[in-house]
Parts: structure tokens; C-alpha cells; sequence
């Protein structure tokens, strides 16, 4: 799926985002959050923050910069940071396979939902890494391909229609994160035993400048 096909999804997505997603994904969302230990001073990456609604969940005392790709969940974003007067909040549209901030900009990066609806994971991760300091946090919450065959099968079947139509592929592994030298998983947990999503935290172990 290409990027305006993507950008289109989500900007349809938005009127009613809040209303259908805002529950079903706030228990992953809220769970990941509450895990990030985040501390005074820290500067924190919300790759694809949607309509922003894990902003209000961010305290004050952090810096929360947060990115899309779909101008109107943008937009969105933007009406929650003015309403709740979240000033330390900043968000703008921006390509996470080609973010314009230099490297190591942040203590910590967020993704939510956000890994398996982008045309390009590997190119997001490698961005993700370069952007996140040395050592620092990198928190995803995303569905994954099951280990199941006969459900691991089926996600591979459907995953072009939902890729297509939904904005989201249903067959990433997660052995695209876990195989990565570079990143040190800390912990990775479901928010319920129920859950189709996972929290996978890491420390980004990549060298400077590579």
C-alpha cells in the first residue's frame, strides 16, 4: 500500500476515530503509557499519533513531540492539544520513514498501533532507532502474526484486502523487532490475556552515528 493510499485511509479514519477506536485500543494505549517511567526533562516521540489521544496521558513535566502522516488526524491532534491546554505537546505532520529530527533527539519513542499500517516497517524502525538516544526507551504496541499456523495462515491470506481497505497489515512478525541486534527487548507483555495486541519495550543499544 503506498503512502497516499495510506494517507487517505487515515484521513477517513478520523472523523470517526476517536468514537470506535478511542476504547477498543485505550487499554494497550494507557497500559504502555503508564510503563515509560517518565521522568522531568525527558523528551518523548509519539510516532503516529493519530487524532492524539494519548496526549492528555503525557505529563507535563515531559516534552512530547507527536507525528502523522494524515493531515486531518493531525488536525485532530491539534484541537486536544488547544482544548486541554497541553502546551508541552507539539505536533506536526511528518513521514516516519524520514523524520527531520537529527539524531538521538529523544529519551524515549512511542508507537501505538502505528508499526504494521506504514508501507515501509523496516525503514520506520531504522528511523525510530536513529532518532531515539543511545540507551534510550522504545515502546510498541502493535498486533502481531500469531505463532498458530492455522491463524498465522489466515492473517497472511487477509492481510492484503485489510492492508488495502482498513490501513493495516494483518502479518508482520515480530521477529522484524526481535531479530534486531540492535535493539535490547526489556519486556513484552499483552494488557489482557485476551488481547490481539502486544506491548514490546526495548533499549536502543544502535551505535552513534551508524
Amino acid at each position: 500500500m503506498d503512502i497516499e493510499t495510506i494517507q487517505k485511509v487515515y484521513n477517513n479514519y478520523a472523523v470517526f476515530y476517536d468514537a470506535i477506536f478511542g476504547k477498543l485500543l485505550e487499554p494497550g494505549r494507557v497500559s504502555a503509557l503508564n510503563r515509560l517511567r517518565m521522568k522531568p526533562g525527558d523528551r518523548i516521540l509519539e510516532v503516529g499519533v493519530g487524532t492524539g489521544l494519548s496526549l492528555p496521558l503525557f505529563p507535563s513535566h515531559c516534552r512530547v513531540h507527536g507525528i502523522d502522516m494524515a493531515e486531518e488526524m493531525i488536525r485532530r491532534a491539534q484541537e486536544k492539544i488547544d482544548r486541554h491546554r497541553l502546551f508541552h505537546i507539539v505536533v506536526e505532520r511528518m513521514d516516519a520513514s524520514r523524520m527531520a529530527f537529527p539524531d538521538e533527539s529523544f529519551d524515549t519513542v512511542f508507537a501505538a498501533y502505528f508499526i504494521s499500517a506504514v508501507q515501509n516497517p523496516w525503514a520506520v524502525l531504522s528511523e525510530i532507532k536513529r532518532v531515539c538516544k543511545r540507551g534510550g526507551l522504545i515502546t510498541i504496541v502493535n498486533h502481531f502474526k500469531s505463532n498458530n499456523k492455522v491463524i498465522s495462515s489466515i492473517e497472511t491470506v487477509i492481510s492484503p484486502f485489510c492492508s488495502k481497505h482498513l490501513g493495516f497489515r494483518t502479518d508482520l512478525s515480530i521477529s522484524l523487532l526481535l531479530n534486531d541486534r540492535e535493539l535490547k527487548l526489556v519486556d513484552r507483555k499483552r494488557p489482557s490475556p485476551i488481547s490481539l495486541w502486544e506491548i514490546v519495550e526495548f533499549r536502543n543499544m544502535k551505535e552513534r552515528g551508524m
